[in-house]
């Protein structure tokens, strides 16, 4: 799909260029009775112009906000292409009207055939840029649809993975036993559970929302799985640094919380899970590590899978974030990093 669409720009773009090249072509040929050499290089130089700014200076400048020094290499391009244009490429008619300023000492003509290279120089300079914007902006509104897409895909995937009659029936069974056996635990348990289903069916649903919720959600959680069970005393949750202003899309983090207890418990019921969020000015280090039991595999409900969570990250964070995830003395080990301005 990707290079059916690059083949179709890349045609658009010949078409475009042949449209424009042939209409001062067949003026030159009108006004002089033949093609003028001296127009041929003036007619490569525009393209390049166009292209510097459509493939270079937007890119790697403007849309990355380096507003000053995109105006200074501009200027700079500008100025080095009208030099080179007047020196050496100056088309015939405007020699002439530089001969006819200089001949009739008309003051009001002599600066006319550089005004009038700079104007077309900076049309099709400004040509490029609308061009990139434009192919910016129409990208851009296809990630938006794509990750709205995914995201909604995601969370469908994910509800049926939690709230399903085996997570469920497990969290109300341990409830129940609890509250039967008179614990002090089983209020706590209550409000985990009804504050992570509140999370994941209401607060959800925003684009993004405050981390402290999002960590609050990983607490409910793992508190949850404490209660459920039997044990936990390798459970680990380290959570350190300033995040109270920071926001992250929800459910972003807890897929791999949920495939870490689910993996990283046996047929017994003992879990070695560790989980470490760290937030460091703008970004953020998530780690998750579990042992990797070989007894307890649940396939049918096996979360969102990894697969779609890279989808996610990719749609969410280009070229913005670090994802590892290794296996290495029998431990399943996930490093996320992540820049949070993006």
């Amino acid at each position: 799909m990707e290079r059916r669409k690059l083949v179709r720009e890349t045609w658009i773009h010949i078409i475009v260029w042949i449209c424009l090249i042939l209409f001062p072509t067949a003026l030159t040929i009108n006004q002089f009775g033949s093609f003028q050499t001296g127009f041929l290089p003036r007619l490569l130089l525009n393209p390049a112009l166009v292209y510097i700014n459509y493939l270079l200076l937007v890119p790697k400048f403007l849309l990355k906000r380096k507003i000053l020094q995109y105006i200074v290499i501009s200027i700079v391009v500008l100025g080095l292409f009208n030099f080179v244009i007047n020196t050496a490429f100056l088309p015939v008619p405007l020699r002439r009207l530089q001969d006819f300023a200089a001949l009739e000492q008309v003051k009001a003509f002599k600066y006319a055939p550089y005004a009038m290279t700079f104007i077309v120089s900076l049309s099709f300079f400004l040509l490029g840029g609308v061009l990139a914007l434009t192919k910016d902006f129409y990208r851009r509104d296809r990630i938006t649809q794509a990750i709205r897409a995914q995201r909604n895909e995601t969370e469908l995937q994910f509800l049926r993975a939690q709230l399903n009659p085996h997570f469920l029936f497990n969290s109300l069974n341990s409830i129940y036993s609890m509250v039967r056996n008179k614990s002090n635990e089983a209020p706590e348990a209550i409000i985990a559970l009804s504050e992570l289903m509140r999370y994941m069916l209401y607060e959800a649903k925003e684009d993004l929302v405050p981390i402290t919720k999002e960590i609050d959600y990983i607490k409910n959680y793992v508190e949850l799985q404490l209660f459920r069970l039997s044990d936990t005393e390798n459970v680990k949750l380290r959570v350190s640094g300033e995040y109270e202003d920071k926001k992250i899309p929800p459910l972003l983090l807890i897929p791999f919380v949920e495939n870490a207890f689910k993996y990283g418990t046996d047929f017994k019921g003992k879990t070695e899970v560790s989980i470490t969020l760290q937030i460091l000015s703008n970004s953020l280090f998530f780690e998750v590590v579990n042992k990797i039991n070989t007894y307890r595999k649940d396939k049918i409900n096996s979360g969102i899978g990894l697969e779609n969570i890279k989808t996610r990250l990719a749609l969410l964070y280009p070229n913005t974030h670090v994802l590892r995830i290794d296996k290495k003395d029998k431990r399943f080990v996930v490093h996320l990093e992540l820049n949070l301005n993006e």
